[in-house]
């Protein structure tokens, strides 16, 4: 059965969801985003959130409030008398009062397997702390952070090679599916809902600035965790030679030295237990481009350090 709902969302991830929502049939009759921000070439248009330009092209009307807790953006929001409001790395804060306004709840697409990983990087850390697996939960989101009652949970494998920005698009997809099938659950009654565990709680940072330079004193498989939690976005990066390089892909490396000592001319670089050898990467201000063609422009012999 169509719901009345409110999408509430801003980056890419979450359009996924917005278009299943819409491709069901539920009568989406409103969008909440972020406001648009200054980007383009030189900084200076603005640049609207990847759901707001979805939401254009769907046709559905839009709001970009910069807070939910003034009595007139709750009274807007409760306005609209909607079944649920499905909200998919919104950004802003919902108080109780635009909480309890929808007549089912509100639900969260969150990026992890409850309780792990709350918060606002659950991929970046997942992937950063080795993990072998990471999933989507469905919950009814209450006052606290991610703190709110399960209803859908699916998992899926990290692969050893995996890069945040892939697990992303994963997850995305794997959000899109699930929340339909939660709705329409909640609708006909038969959606359970469980209170996470006390037991296995921790939180996703987000990621600061003075975490993304590569400590190439670490083991070989923490710097492979860390560059490929960081990767695309913010980029985990060393200095060569003055010049900030982006390590965007690296796999496991053969040999031992000095930490951030290079073994051989095809950028294997020593850790402080094993190495890295890096596969895709980025000088500041140029594009991605793999190993060997950054070799061909930049010669990188063994011995060279890095840091």
């Amino acid at each position: 059965m169509p719901l009345r709902l409110i999408f509430m969302g801003t980056p890419d991830f979450s359009v996924p969801t917005l278009l299943a929502l819409e491709a069901a049939g539920h009568d989406i009759v409103a969008v909440y985003t972020r406001e648009a921000k200054p980007g383009g070439r030189r900084g200076l248009e603005l640049v609207p959130s990847p759901v707001e330009r979805e939401a254009a092209q769907l046709g559905i009307p839009v709001r970009t409030p910069k807070s939910l807790k003034t009595p007139e953006a709750q009274a807007e929001f409760a306005a609209f008398n909607v079944a649920a409001a499905v909200v998919v790395a919104y950004g802003i804060i919902l108080p109780k009062a635009v909480l309890d306004a929808p007549r089912l709840g509100c639900f969260n697409v969150h990026a992890s397997i409850l309780p792990r990983w709350r918060g606002a990087a659950p991929i970046n850390r997942a992937i950063m702390a080795g993990d072998a697996e990471s999933g989507v939960t469905i919950m009814q989101m209450d006052e606290g952070l991610d703190t709110g009652a399960m209803a859908m949970m699916e998992r899926m494998p990290i692969a050893a090679d995996m890069t945040a920005g892939e697990l992303h698009d994963a997850l995305s997809r794997l959000g899109a599916d699930l929340m339909p099938r939660a709705l329409a659950a909640a609708e006909r009654g038969t959606l359970s809902l469980t209170p996470q565990p006390e037991a296995g709680v921790t939180y996703a940072a987000k990621i600061s600035k003075d975490e993304t330079r590569i400590d190439w004193s670490k083991p070989a498989v923490d710097v492979h965790n860390h560059i490929r939690g960081l990767s695309p976005f913010p980029g985990a990066w060393f200095e060569l030679d003055g010049v900030r390089v982006k390590v965007l892909r690296t796999t496991k490396g053969q040999g031992s030295s000095a930490p951030g000592t290079a073994l051989d001319d095809r950028l294997t670089i020593a850790c402080g237990d094993g190495a890295v050898r890096l596969v895709q990467i980025q000088r500041a201000g140029a594009k991605a481009m793999q190993a060997d063609e950054f070799l061909r422009g930049t010669a990188v012999k063994a011995g060279t350090k890095v840091s």
